[in-house]
């Protein structure tokens, strides 16, 4: 028969939904403007691949790297390489990069919402102390 937990299984079920849909409506906003704010078209960051083509030129990294996206194991470790540079370009710390590869959800809002500003590649954001 009928235990009659249907309801409640399809309520969860529903919140689950929800919550999954509001969080990819953040992420979506977030990396739309972690793009802009490095001068990148915010569109780009809601298309497949094209994405991942313009975070690795946010990054400095060269085109040949999208390749290693679509290999399992490298493209892990890609994307966790790729997460702290884009930290170090906003001039954040490689622990920063850590959490935007594995609390993105987390990371990108306070990037993408927060004060940082692109610095570019190759800048770390971190004062230089002049010599005395």
């Amino acid at each position: 028969m009928n235990s009659g937990d249907g309801g409640a299984s399809l309520l969860g079920g529903g919140i689950s939904v929800v919550m999954a849909m509001l969080v990819m409506a953040v992420m979506i906003a977030s990396m739309w403007k972690v793009f802009v704010k490095a001068g990148q078209p915010g569109w780009a960051a809601v298309v497949p691949v094209y994405n991942f083509v313009v975070l690795l030129k946010i990054v400095g990294k060269p085109l040949w790297w999208i390749a290693l996206f679509f290999v399992p194991l490298a493209n892990f470790v890609v994307m966790i390489l790729v997460a702290i540079e884009l930290a170090k370009n906003f001039g954040k710390s490689t622990g920063f990069g850590i959490g935007l590869a594995f609390l993105g959800f987390i990371f990108y809002p306070i990037l993408g919402f927060g004060g940082a500003q692109y610095l570019g590649p190759g800048v770390t954001g971190q004062p230089v102390l002049a010599a005395i």
